[in-house]
């Protein structure tokens, strides 16, 4: 008897926790720069350099990117400039059963940040990051899928679905941009913001080949040459990349993460000699998830109506996905200009970054809700302060249909931010963004397995019985049947003209032929 054996893997969710990591900082102004007379807006970019899995611990570092910008005072009063600094964050997360060498997911959120005047040549920034960090725990087990060589054992055998990662494909693509101001605009003086937003994303599989799709628009906010006007261009180019890999299917679900890993902004000039170009190059690492369910025919049960068989077998947790889906909402929000704030005759540019604050699953659905935190920079008729900046956080809603779906399952949720837009009103900046949410829906089952079959007594003598009439109970099988009776299932079948071993009834009389007796 030879067992034919499956080592069954998989990656199961351990926990979730987040933590909020207070900033303080301050930074000087260059001596290029002129003083500070008053700060516009504050933006911050978190970076998670490194994570550490401990002990029921994970411990992350990471950089921030600040881009501030402000209106100078004396002799270049009122005009706009913008100074960029690098600082560093650490915080340890609690998650009870983490252990070294476990998968972990982080990300980070700008929760709040504000920028204030130390004095004229100083700033100090304030701020909240919150960390959040998903540990997903390995399982790997051998089971006895199979037994040949032996026609002795009969096998019963049940479909199972086993929930299985493949593997995760890393990708990098170069994205390029040569935006052209155009001649009735001013020339450009310098870059104050560019910004990556990475939408529209798509993921093709094929049998063997993975294809990575995305739109990435390029967002530049500059200064004008000889004037203290701000002005703004985009563009939006096409990302694509193919990479292979054998083990790719395309019945395969995907979940892929987009991140802008680096960005190269130059100026240049045209043909006429002004600086009217601005060339940008983007490096976006991607990194997607391959998972698929694999049908396996598993050994229910077994027995031997000439051998005595020692089956071993254990329970161990399996983690089922049950479904995952995108659902797409519409933001909408109004930011409110207060009387001492210089009123808005139009939008230079706008910006923002969502988070999710909240999941909740019932019946069929995956309840999810999250802030979107919108900035404005914009144009005033007022001389001192021609520029200003609003900025405010837009609670949304959004409920993905997962049919199915159980309230004590568990959910992973990400959000993304497809775009976002500003447009003044009276009394007010009327906001739309555009939020896509991911959500897959998991659940843990016990399930028992045969790891181990052998033989541990062979050619038992037999005796042969008078033939038996049995009368079917309730819940009884032509397999209890045989097995409780050590006949062969398919013997009882032609015994008693029975086409389909599914179909017998409570009451029905089958003749059980002479047994062997031990």
């Amino acid at each position: 008897m030879e067992l034919i054996r499956e080592n069954i893997e998989y990656e199961q969710l351990l926990g979730e926790n987040a933590v909020d990591t207070v900033l303080r900082q301050e930074f000087i102004i260059p001596d290029t720069h002129p003083d500070v007379e008053e700060i516009l807006m504050v933006e911050a970019n978190p970076l998670v350099i490194s994570k550490e899995i401990m002990q029921n611990k994970i411990y992350i570092e990471g950089q921030i990117e600040y881009n501030v910008m402000y209106l100078a005072k004396g002799e270049r009063g009122n005009e706009a400039f913008n100074v960029r600094y690098v600082g560093n964050f650490s915080n340890a997360l609690e998650l009870q059963g983490a252990e070294r060498d476990m998968a972990c997911d982080v990300e980070s959120y700008v929760e709040h940040m504000e920028c204030s005047i130390a004095n004229e040549r100083k700033i100090a920034i304030e701020g909240i990051i919150q960390l959040k960090a998903a540990v997903y725990k390995n399982y790997s087990f051998n089971i006895v899928k199979d037994v040949s060589g032996d026609e002795k054992v009969q096998l019963l055998k049940n479909p199972a679905s086993i929930d299985k990662i493949v593997s995760f494909i890393p990708c990098e693509i170069i994205g390029k941009s040569r935006m052209q101001i155009p001649m009735e605009d001013p020339e450009i003086s310098d870059i104050i913001k560019c910004d990556v937003n990475i939408h529209k994303e798509e993921v093709k599989l094929y049998d063997g080949k993975i294809k990575v799709e995305a739109m990435a628009r390029i967002e530049v906010l500059y200064k004008s040459k000889d004037s203290r006007e701000i002005n703004y261009i985009e563009d939006d180019i096409f990302l694509s990349k193919e990479e292979e890999n054998e083990s790719i299917r395309i019945d395969m679900q995907d979940y892929t993460d987009y991140k802008v890993d680096a960005m190269n902004v130059e100026v240049k000039e045209d043909d006429l000699g002004e600086k009217r170009v601005i060339n940008v190059e983007i490096l976006v690492k991607t990194d997607t998830k391959l998972m698929y369910k694999e049908e396996i025919d598993m050994i229910e049960d077994a027995y031997s109506p000439e051998l005595i068989l020692g089956i071993e077998r254990k329970n161990y947790l399996l983690n089922v996905v049950h479904g995952q889906t995108w659902c797409g909402t519409v933001v909408k929000g109004d930011i409110t200009v207060e009387e001492e704030v210089p009123k808005p005759n139009k939008i230079i540019m706008s910006s923002g970054d969502v988070c999710i604050t909240e999941k909740k699953l019932v019946e069929d659905k995956v309840i999810v809700e999250g802030v979107v935190d919108a900035k404005v920079l914009y144009k005033s008729d007022e001389e001192n302060k021609y520029i200003y900046s609003m900025q405010d956080s837009i609670p949304f809603t959004c409920t993905a249909e997962v049919p199915g779906t159980k309230i004590d399952m568990n959910c992973i949720a990400k959000a993304k931010l497809e775009s976002i837009e500003a447009n003044v009103e009276p009394g007010n900046i009327a906001i739309k963004a555009l939020v896509n949410v991911y959500v897959r829906v998991n659940y843990v089952t016990n399930k028992d397995f045969i790891v181990d079959m052998q033989v541990e007594e062979e050619g038992l003598p037999q005796k042969k019985a008078s033939i038996t009439i049995y009368v079917v109970q309730n819940g009884d099988t032509l397999w209890k049947i045989a097995k409780n009776y050590n006949c062969r299932m398919e013997d009882l079948a032609t015994i008693n003209s029975i086409d389909d071993v599914n179909m017998i009834k409570v009451g029905d009389k089958l003749i059980i032929p002479g047994r062997a007796v031990i």
